[in-house]
């Protein structure tokens, strides 16, 4: 009887360490995962961050070379700070939410936006392309708009892969307990497939 307790005790205790090490494994394989799509998500802000300091660039060349639309001018300056202004904290991976990364797209399309109406709208000032440094910043903010579509779709990648892990069972059980919650994705609107160009060569 003795011997058939210790079996028991030693069984229950072999199924409590065989538990342990099941959910140390999981936790241990979730933390990279959750690591490598907060490292996507700085890799995405950073890309924003320098078209955000073009734009700067080319607001102060417009600026400096041309008696330039005002109202077009003052909207491309209030997205940028709208867009810099909007950040989510990547010390906390819960902040990368489906909603806090609407938000956050939001507000970078808006400087998107903005930034081409000012683009096309240059075609008026002629003198504006003959701007020493001008045809280099357009190259750059077209490579620029093409490296954050690259590096949105890196973190959306990222994203699918720890969402996925998860979700599945039996992980998932362990996910929400030790607190890895769902990232959100970029949506991509009709057309964001391509990165605009802009012509001032013409």
């Amino acid at each position: 009887m003795k011997n058939k307790g210790c079996l028991i005790g030693g069984g229950f205790l072999a199924v409590i360490v065989i538990v342990g090490l099941w959910l140390m494994s999981v936790y241990n394989g979730l933390v990279p995962m959750q690591e490598n799509v907060s490292a996507q998500w700085s890799n995405v802000e950073n890309t924003y961050q320098k078209r955000s300091d073009l734009v700067n660039q080319l607001v102060g060349t417009v600026k400096g070379a041309a008696n330039y639309e005002k109202e077009t001018l003052t909207a491309v300056i209030d997205a940028r700070a709208k867009a810099t202004s909007n950040q989510i904290k990547i010390d906390d991976p819960s902040q990368l939410t489906q909603e806090n990364i609407a938000k956050f797209q939001a507000a970078q399309d808006q400087l998107g936006s903005t930034l081409s109406r000012l683009l096309v709208s240059v075609e008026k000032y002629p003198e504006l392309k003959a701007v020493t440094g001008f045809t280099n910043l357009q190259a750059s903010i077209e490579s620029m708009e093409q490296e954050v579509l690259f590096e949105r779709k890196k973190y959306n990648e990222a994203a699918k892969v720890y969402n996925t892990k998860i979700k599945t069972f039996p992980t998932n059980m362990m996910a929400g307990i030790a607190g890895f919650t769902q990232k959100g994705y970029f949506e991509a609107a009709a057309g964001t497939e391509n990165a605009p160009t802009v012509d001032f060569s013409k």
